[in-house]
This record gives C-alpha cells, sequence and structure tokens, in this order.
C-alpha cells in the first residue's frame, strides 16, 4: 500500500538529532520559552528573510493573534479566499470581524487579484490571503491592492514554508505572516506548532505580549493575553528540520515534475509559472469524476486526500455567516480536487508507479 502520509518513515532521517535535542531540553529543564524557542525564532527569521519571529502554540493561533496585534477594529470587514481552510475563517471570527470571502483563481486555486477591488468597502480593514498547497499567491497586484486602499496584509503561510514569489519568501509581504508547523507540513512538528513573521517590532513586541498572558516580564500584565506558547521541546524539533527544509522542498519539487512531466491532460495539473517557485506541500489534481478516480486508486493500492472536501460555507459551523450566498468557483475546485502522495518519504519510483496507475484510468 502506497500511503499518502507516512509520518514514521518522514521523520526517520530526523530521529537521532530529535533525541539528542529531547535530552538536551530534558537536562536543561527548562520547558517554557526558553532557549530553544529563541534559538528556532531567530533561525526561522533568519530563514524566511523577515526580523522577527514569534513562536506561538498552532497556525490558527498564529493567525489570531496577528489580527489582535494588528489592532484590526471588531466588525471590520476583512477579504478572504473563498476556498480557505475553515481556520483562516475561524480566526476572523474568534477577533470579531465579517469575513467577506473571494473567489479564487481558477489556475492556482490561490484568491484572485482581479476580483479584491469589487469587495472592497468603506468597512475593509484588511485581507488575510492563503498561499495554498505551497504556492504564492500572485502578489504584485494584491500589493497593489493593499497600497491603493491602505489596507493590512495577513498572509496565511500555513502551506507555504519556503515558498517565493519572484525570488520573495512568503511571510515577507504583509504586516503579518501565520506559519503553522503542524506535523504533515514541510516544516512539521511532532505536535501542534505556529509562528508569526514580522517585519514591524511593534507588531512582534505585542504578539510576544499576547502569546503569554499579555506579559514580557513575568507577572507584569500589559494587555489582555492568551496562553498560546511554542514549547522547547517542539521548538528543538523544529530546529533540526529547518536545517533541512530546503532539501525537503527540493525532494517535493522532484517528485512533483514527475506528476507534472507525465500526467495525462484529463487531470487539470498545479499551474507553473517562473515567478513562481511551489513547494508543493499538496501536490492536488482535478477531475470531474473525483470520487471514481480516488476509488479507483485506492483499488491499486494508492491513498489519497482531499483538501478539501466540503467548501468552507457549507459547513455547518459557518453556514449562518454565508447563508445565500454562492461561491461556483470554490465549489467546483472543492468538489473535483484530489491530493496525490508527495511526502518527504516517497521515492521518485514510487511516484512514477502512482502516475502510471493513474494515467490508466478511464477517463
Amino acid at each position: 500500500m502506497i500511503e499518502y502520509e507516512n509520518l514514521h518513515h518522514a521523520n526517520k532521517a530526523f530521529l537521532k538529532d530529535f533525541a539528542k535535542s529531547f535530552h538536551d531540553t530534558l537536562d536543561r529543564g527548562w520547558f517554557i520559552l526558553g532557549d530553544s524557542v529563541r534559538r528556532f525564532e531567530e533561525e526561522f527569521a533568519s530563514y524566511v528573510g523577515a526580523r522577527h519571529c514569534v513562536g506561538v502554540a498552532s497556525g490558527l493561533d498564529a493567525l489570531i493573534l496577528s489580527i489582535k496585534a494588528l489592532h484590526i477594529p471588531e466588525s471590520s470587514e476583512i477579504l478572504i479566499p473563498a476556498n480557505t481552510y475553515i481556520a483562516t475563517i475561524l480566526a476572523a471570527l474568534h477577533c470579531r470581524l465579517v469575513p467577506v470571502l473571494v473567489e479564487p483563481d481558477q489556475a492556482t486555486c490561490n484568491i484572485d487579484p482581479s476580483k479584491l477591488e469589487n469587495y472592497i468597502t468603506s468597512r475593509t480593514r484588511a485581507i488575510m490571503i492563503v498561499h495554498l498547497y505551497g504556492k504564492a499567491c500572485d502578489m504584485s497586484p494584491i500589493m497593489a491592492c493593499v497600497r491603493k486602499y491602505n489596507l493590512l496584509l495577513i498572509e496565511d503561510c500555513a502551506q507555504s514554508h519556503g515558498a517565493r514569489y519572484k525570488g520573495t519568501m512568503t511571510g515577507n509581504f504583509g504586516h503579518a505572516a501565520a506559519f503553522s508547523f503542524y506535523p504533515t507540513k514541510n516544516l512539521g512538528a511532532l505536535g501542534d506548532a505556529g509562528a508569526i513573521v514580522t517585519n514591524d517590532t511593534a507588531v512582534a513586541d505585542e504578539a510576544r505580549k499576547l502569546r503569554n498572558y499579555g506579559s514580557l516580564t513575568k507577572y507584569l500584565n500589559e494587555v489582555v493575553g492568551y496562553n498560546s506558547r511554542l514549547d522547547e521541546i517542539q521548538a528543538g524539533f523544529l530546529s533540526v528540520k529547518l536545517k533541512r527544509l530546503e532539501e525537503i522542498n527540493s525532494h517535493k519539487r522532484k517528485l512533483a515534475r514527475i506528476y507534472l512531466d507525465t500526467l495525462k491532460k484529463q487531470f487539470l495539473k498545479p499551474a507553473v509559472n517562473p515567478d513562481f517557485h511551489d513547494v508543493y506541500h499538496i501536490f492536488n489534481i482535478r477531475h470531474p469524476q473525483r470520487d471514481a478516480l480516488r476509488e479507483y486508486l485506492l483499488r491499486h493500492d494508492i491513498k489519497t486526500e482531499i483538501h478539501y472536501p466540503v467548501p468552507p460555507h457549507r459547513q455547518k459551523a459557518l453556514e449562518p455567516y454565508f447563508r445565500g450566498k454562492e461561491f461556483p468557483i470554490s465549489e467546483e475546485i472543492h468538489r473535483t480536487t484530489l491530493s496525490l502522495p508527495i511526502s518527504f518519504a516517497h521515492s521518485p519510483e514510487t511516484i512514477a508507479h502512482v502516475a502510471e496507475v493513474l494515467n490508466k484510468f478511464p477517463s
């Protein structure tokens, strides 16, 4: 059976260094906001090319605290891609903002910059873009829109560790950027973890307060904060993997190239453009017979995933916020998308076999 993802195998290369990091943390006896967190924050900020990194407990928390650190007024409208994972929208709702969904570009599945101005009103204060699947958004027109309307920009980089647009790494375009280190990410922890990246010192200082009960100094609480701290053990593991993130991304790009070069035209493949350096957290294809295709692959011992089977506006939790609204492009993507195996644990030979089986699917 070819697994979609096998984290045991994907992490095998790091086990020795994980063990050393774990025992070093135990020996220090300091488990919250210590040397490992500071080291990883410095290393990740340097990797991204940003001035500041603030480690937090999860990707969702990174989104929420980014909004809070930017002091976006409650009841403000924030533009969000209609086909994102639900976490992006949840962050806006938890901060009492009004999420306004914008349809994606059919080719990239990222927010369509040409549609942004259609949704901007006098209440719009921010745009929260998502670099979906490991592909950066089309940033030039987005940044032009941000400047024209004097909007705040938050990047959801949960899937784009190391992705670039015209040579600039994601996380450098917005006023704040939120990263997830969920275990399946290209840079994945061994549990939940996240980070906020920013070039604004005031935003970073505010995020550091917010993650730690509103405090920079113990027992002195300056703002109404949260308990959302990247712990020492996960920070140590992340430092181990960060050293090889470019190797991980390069491996996934090589696997993606096999799919791109060999899959037949009946499958709609990810768009490729020299302005975009894609890191393929997810390699998604689209097919009108998606469910039949997935069953066919499973019969041939190939597991797949669907990112994501239900559009956010159709989720029970969100239906009251978007009742009566239609997002046909988003729904088409959710209805036809299929995620193929493409992990650090997969070999080129395995991916070539998956492509061979796919090409025999009766269209």
